[in-house]
């Protein structure tokens, strides 16, 4: 059943993805934040999807840790460092948040349709075998995201890691909050559980996002912020609930 269920995803996942990489293009031309909210919709109808064909729902903790202004909407831009486990987060997650910018490898944005789509997402596309270039790329893109209303949220794992393991945290993400003087909040997840990486068929189950306290990095080191971020993350992947 739950294979029969994930082909049924998919090929609506793809009906719907064709018409928004159109979209994409045709909305180039628009304010970044415009058309972020134009296609963001993609996520709602993906998200509302996974629940509802694949039985995946979510419990967010702690979303009273993100800054907020005195009339309760979002503050100013902070940077992101989360777990990467499947692509559930990076659908989910544009629910979940104010308007995002993720760093991805370019070669996505060559994809037909998908690549179209994600290119209006306002992404930072880094060549990764660039070495330090990449960082110089992460950090000038990151801080014009920043500018321009967006949060930005890294991966510094840097590639989707199974459940139960660990991957080695890169530094670029804290390199970027320190040089632009902005927060990091930490997030811990078990997407993986319900959506393992490369698995056709997906498992039913309520993921739970968890959101730390922001992180100050004035006056401090990007390794020192990434090693709290860090033992932050995998102390709570031991404590977050079974999806099931």
């Amino acid at each position: 059943m739950n294979a029969l269920r994930s082909l049924l995803f998919l090929l609506l996942q793809t009906l719907l993805t064709l018409p928004y990489g159109v979209l994409g293009l045709v909305t180039f031309a628009l304010p970044r934040l415009t058309r972020y909210r134009l296609i963001r919709t993609w996520s709602t109808l993906v998200t509302a999807l996974a629940r509802r064909v694949l039985g995946i729902r979510y419990t967010v903790e702690g979303l009273e840790n993100l800054p907020v202004n005195a009339d309760g909407r979002p503050a100013a831009p902070v940077v992101i460092l989360s777990k990467h486990q499947s692509a559930w987060e990076t659908i989910a997650f544009q629910q979940i948040f104010p308007p995002l910018s993720f760093v991805l490898k370019r070669e996505l944005l060559h994809l037909p349709f998908f690549g179209w789509g994600l290119a209006a997402f306002s992404p930072i596309a880094i060549n990764r075998a660039a070495g330090r270039e990449a960082l110089k790329q992460l950090v000038e893109q990151g801080q014009a995201r920043l500018a321009a209303g967006f949060w930005v949220i890294v991966f510094p794992e840097g590639t989707r890691i199974a459940p139960g393991e660990r991957g080695n945290y890169q530094i670029g993400g804290a390199w970027l909050a320190c040089k632009a003087g902005v927060p990091v909040v930490p997030v811990a997840h078990n997407a993986g559980e319900c959506w393992k990486k490369n698995a056709l068929v997906k498992q039913p189950g309520r993921v739970t996002v968890r959101i730390g306290a922001p992180i100050a990095t004035a006056g401090r080191k990007p390794a020192e912020v990434n090693a709290e971020v860090e033992a932050w993350i995998e102390a709570q992947m031991l404590t977050l609930p079974s999806p099931r």
